[in-house]
């Protein structure tokens, strides 16, 4: 029997992701891809798999996993979801070996709203315009273009040895606060009110329950228009906040829609998407604006900091220096972190 990986269970909003499907926004196809892009890379790397390899995505529903066949080999990285093996927790970003009959469960934990899991080889599935990123709501990619149900089996290929022992993953900008997220204003500014600007930063906001994927719906102030709430459909980027006729803020996420033509206010910083994409319905949070040399400074500051790599650390005794200098070291996360967001 060749490898698999069987679903038990899965609540909504899990499906399966890729870098995105590129290349196809001039022809009205949403990218889809990872919520968050630094967690995904992380994950893939971590097992050794190519950077925009699919993954699985679990939401607050949580997941069950079980291997038939063979040993598989998978990395989990993201929020601090609680993960179990057999009912014994795990690290919340760990590599571990799945072997047929143990059962692997990832629920939603102490913080955090998205998380991957990463195999140790290739999801062997049909693609659709070159990727194997779910979007639901037009019925592509993934398996059979819809979220992931228990009874699901998820064919391998190329599966890699899987790991001896569990690892922990070290990765230290998966624990980011995300209190205050960083904005560029506009590029439609001037079709708000000063007062509304400023009400914009000062605001404390929240998520609200109706936040999918496609976009985060902000619960707080209500923002008003000074030229009105419809301009000219433009393209929308990634972490675009828009705000339509209720003042109520829209901000855009990985299944955005091409374009659109509500009013842009702001967008979310590129460094600072995965951090604003692990918000939860009713965490409070606020934006503070910064400039265009701000903005590409956190990016490359991020990048720096991706570029030392995951470390994968032993589970069993003390955690010395010597020993977080000799452990594996897994590089190239931030050239692939640039990657995974190139339209």
């Amino acid at each position: 029997m060749s490898a698999r990986l069987v679903i038990g269970a899965a609540g909504p909003g899990v499906t399966l992701q890729d870098a995105g499907r590129r290349g196809s926004l001039r022809f009205g196809v949403t990218p889809a891809g990872p919520m968050d892009a630094g967690a995904f890379a992380a994950a893939n790397l971590a097992v050794g798999a190519a950077v925009g390899a699919a993954a699985i995505e679990v939401s607050l529903g949580g997941v069950e996993l079980a291997a038939e066949g063979e040993t598989i080999g998978l990395a989990i990285a993201g929020g601090e979801f609680d993960i179990r093996l057999d009912g014994a927790a795990l690290p919340v970003a760990c590599v571990l070996a799945l072997e047929p009959g143990a059962r692997l469960s990832i629920r939603a934990g102490r913080g955090g709203a998205w998380c991957y899991v990463a195999v140790g080889g290739r999801i062997d599935l049909p693609l659709a315009l070159g990727s194997l990123a779910t979007h639901a709501r037009s019925s592509m990619g993934g398996l059979e273009g819809r979220g992931l149900r228990a009874g699901d089996v998820l064919p391998l290929a190329g599966l890699a040895s899987p790991p001896r022992e569990m690892l922990a993953l070290d990765a230290p900008w998966l624990a980011a606060d995300g209190e205050t997220i960083r904005a560029l204003l506009g590029p439609q500014a001037d079709y708000f009110t000063q007062d509304a600007i400023a009400e914009f930063l000062s605001a404390r906001w929240r998520l609200s329950p109706r936040s999918d994927r496609m976009a985060y719906r902000l619960e707080g102030a209500r923002l008003s228009h000074a030229k009105g709430h419809d301009i000219v459909s433009d393209g929308v980027a990634l972490g675009a906040i828009q705000v339509p006729g209720d003042g109520a803020p829209l901000v855009l996420m990985a299944d955005r829609q091409p374009t659109g033509g509500y009013p842009k206010i702001a967008n979310v910083i590129g460094a600072d998407i995965g951090r604003f994409a692990q918000r939860r319905p009713g965490e409070a949070f606020s934006f503070v604006a910064v400039s265009i040399e701000e903005a590409v400074a956190a990016r490359k500051a991020l990048s720096e900091a991706m570029a030392a790599g995951v470390r994968l650390l032993p589970l069993a005794g003390e955690l010395s220096t010597e020993l977080l200098l000799s452990t594996n070291l897994i590089g190239g996360v931030a050239d692939a972190f640039l990657a995974l967001e190139k339209e």
